[in-house]
């Protein structure tokens, strides 16, 4: 018999304060509001939404950087 030790992922806040929001897919910002599942920022931040950014909201730096060198 063996014995197999499973790693799980490490999950951590979003450490950019509460004023401050992340880019994540937008096909999972309603389920993780609704069923509280965790999203992924391009960042790689790992939280719940609880809240939806509103014009003009300040956006995580990182994020920013990683979106805008994809260019359009």
């Amino acid at each position: 018999m063996s014995t197999e030790v499973l790693e799980r992922p490490e999950l951590k806040d979003a450490d950019t304060g509460p004023d401050m929001f992340h880019y994540v897919r937008k096909d999972k910002i309603a389920e993780s509001a609704v069923m509280g599942t965790f999203v992924i920022a391009l960042c790689g931040e790992t939280f719940p939404v609880t809240k939806a950014a509103k014009p003009g909201s300040p956006v995580c730096p990182a994020c920013k950087e990683i979106y805008d060198s994809w260019g359009d």
